[in-house]
């Protein structure tokens, strides 16, 4: 490498490259956290269908990994619109959200309520629970069929008031900084009211924080020995470790004040899916990333995919073992594509023309405040967002 004066500097060996504030700000697409979706995805459903032998998986608290990653995602894009154009377009960023999340959720919701009507099972719970599930009250809707959905509350929430919160009453850095860290410090005397499910926000604030560091140079900085191959490597291997051990842990200390601190882990590994090494080798391959990409659809069809599996592989009803796992999720995964192609990826298209109509700039091959670059229409939205 050379720098200006001529003098020729040595590229550092390639276990201790660490990728650099500019890069990360340019980089448009984050492969290695389809990876891991589809890695927290996976192991949710065979906590579902798996039985007690896959239950060292901790399959349960993979919804976490998916409010780290939602709170990360959600705050990156925001704090790239605010660089780029000066400021955060509300409509849009809500249009974007509904037609994100809703469609496929109401087509899966409507699958649910009819196979419901069918066949009689669990009718009258589910509707006593239908006015919560249309109005993203799943966190604290009656125990019915689709009851999982429980998380979709509280990201709706999150989603509502964290932009509000952040870009529209603060609007620096620090202010962001000092507006989550209040946000998690009132839910703080909440975390033992459950089903507040508060500390599922704190890990939704955790991931917010962790984007508004990164995108700082200096807090950037202090993460970034955790951008090299080497540091993915240790901190991989000590969230695995952490991870297989988290029953134990919560047996110890309680599980509202333990997954604040599973979601700080989660937090630094995120990082690690984005800096160079093998970790995000590992997670930016084509399998990962395409059942990443299906995720969400695979999280909502999952039960509707169990009961398929009961009904083509009758032996398989009633069980929970890992067999049932395997097959439920692969019959998730065809269901999920099927979802990703017909109603996720034209929602979301549609979506985003909805929110670029009378927006400021919103000609392709406009100039981007941030590098003075012409940025082509397909780049609008800077970072690959699940949700």
């Amino acid at each position: 490498m050379t720098v200006p004066d001529g003098q020729v500097v040595p590229l550092a060996p390639w276990w201790r490259r660490a990728l650099t504030h500019e890069e990360y700000r340019r980089t448009r697409s984050f492969a290695g956290l389809d990876g891991l979706r589809a890695v927290a995805a996976t192991i949710v459903v065979v906590f579902h269908f798996g039985g007690p032998v896959m239950r060292p998986l901790q399959g349960w608290v993979g919804v976490q990994v998916f409010f780290a990653l939602s709170g990360f995602l959600i705050t990156t894009l925001a704090l790239r619109e605010v660089s780029r154009t000066g400021r955060l377009d509300f409509r849009a960023f809500y249009l974007r959200r509904f037609f994100r999340i809703a469609p496929v959720y109401l087509v899966v919701l409507g699958v649910v309520v009819l196979q419901g009507e069918i066949d009689g099972a669990g009718r009258a719970q589910l509707r006593a629970a239908l006015p919560y599930y249309l109005t993203f009250l799943n966190d604290i809707a009656p125990h019915a069929a689709y009851v999982h959905t429980w998380t979709l509350g509280i990201e709706q929430k999150f989603y509502l008031l964290w932009p509000l919160l952040a870009f529209a009453l603060v609007g620096r850095t620090r202010g962001r900084l000092v507006a989550g860290v209040a946000a998690i410090a009132v839910l703080l005397p909440l975390w033992d009211v459950r089903w507040l499910h508060s500390s599922s926000f704190v890990v939704l604030l955790l991931g917010a924080l962790a984007a508004i560091v990164m995108d700082h140079p200096r807090g950037f900085a202090v993460l970034r020995p955790l951008l090299t191959p080497v540091g993915s490597v240790v901190v991989a291997f000590g969230f695995v470790a952490f991870h297989l051990q988290f029953t134990g842990l919560l047996e110890r200390f309680g599980e509202p004040r333990m997954i604040p601190v599973y979601g700080v882990a989660v937090c630094l590994l995120l990082p690690v899916t984005i800096g160079p090494g093998p970790v995000r080798w590992l997670l930016s391959r084509r399998p990962m990333v395409f059942v990443g990409q299906r995720s969400y659809s695979v999280y909502l069809v999952q039960f509707l995919a169990g009961a398929a599996t009961a009904g083509l592989f009758p032996r398989l009803s009633g069980s929970h073992s890992p067999g049932t796992a395997m097959v439920t999720w692969v019959v998730s995964l065809l269901f999920a594509d099927l979802l990703y192609r017909r109603v996720e990826q034209p929602m979301i298209a549609f979506g985003k023309r909805v929110s670029r109509r009378g927006a400021p700039g919103a000609t392709p091959g406009s100039v981007s405040p941030v590098d003075g670059a012409p940025v082509p229409d397909r780049a609008r939205e800077p970072v690959a967002a699940f949700r």
